[in-house]
């Protein structure tokens, strides 16, 4: 049976100036999450600083979609928590490998104090193993895909081929711990080559530079990723 397959738009590659005119439109053309990517000055080195709650203050008043903040930190406490809930988040994401153990399950907590869901990342070459534990208590399982070969050093990174098979690993841990836990896929997808990760069954897709930096723009970027996914789960899937 074809599946339905949610699309977040990644808010890696826009323009910070005109955000909330962005963020509307990709609402307005029909993704189902807006993904706030935010990073420490630790973790991503080239985007020091980005995102965080002022951003998602900025836009929430624009969309009503669901708003998750993807923090690449390397230390996430209570007041941060407190700040992009009050800002409107949904969803709070963050890496698994800095993450692990007694710590997390504080953050657990603080999220569901705050009425917010907290998903996990399993960064570029992160083992599965990291959330096998965790993953009965997560809301998201978050797994970037991109690679380092297949980029042309600037927006655009192809995905790794190895990565399909950790999808397809994740996807059989998640049915079995926590059916409820969504699988989202991250990096170097867009819409003329998702149809293999499409068959590893994920939930959720974020497009950035898919969507972002579509050539005929942002509404022509969503309806091209939307109707290559649809088409492909009726390849994999069936109608």
């Amino acid at each position: 049976m074809k599946k339905y397959i949610k699309i977040a738009a990644g808010l890696a590659h826009v323009d910070y100036g005109h955000i909330a005119d962005i963020v509307k439109e990709a609402s307005d053309a029909g993704v189902d999450y807006i993904h706030s990517d935010a990073a420490d000055m630790h973790d991503l080195k080239n985007m020091q600083l980005m995102g965080g709650h002022q951003i998602i203050e900025g836009i929430r008043p624009v969309t009503d979609k669901p708003i998750e903040c993807h923090i690449y930190t390397r230390e996430c406490d209570r007041l941060f928590i407190e700040k992009i809930a009050a800002a409107g988040a949904d969803m709070l994401i963050i890496p698994a490998e800095h993450f692990i153990g007694a710590p997390l399950a504080y953050i657990i907590n603080y999220c569901r104090e705050f009425n917010m869901k907290v998903g996990l990342t399993i960064g570029c070459y992160t083992p599965l193993s990291f959330v096998e534990e965790s993953v009965y208590d997560i809301d998201r399982l978050h797994i970037v895909t991109h690679g380092v070969d297949e980029t042309d050093g600037k927006d655009n990174w192809g995905w790794r081929r190895s990565s399909i098979d950790l999808v397809k690993r994740a996807r059989a841990l998640i049915n079995e711990k926590n059916p409820s836990c969504e699988l989202a896929v991250d990096g170097g997808l867009r819409d003329d080559n998702l149809s293999e990760m499409v068959a590893a069954e994920p939930d959720v897709i974020i497009f950035s530079s898919g969507i972002f930096k579509y050539k005929d723009g942002i509404t022509a970027g969503v309806k091209a990723c939307r109707e290559a996914i649809d088409a492909a789960s009726v390849e994999h899937f069936g109608e």
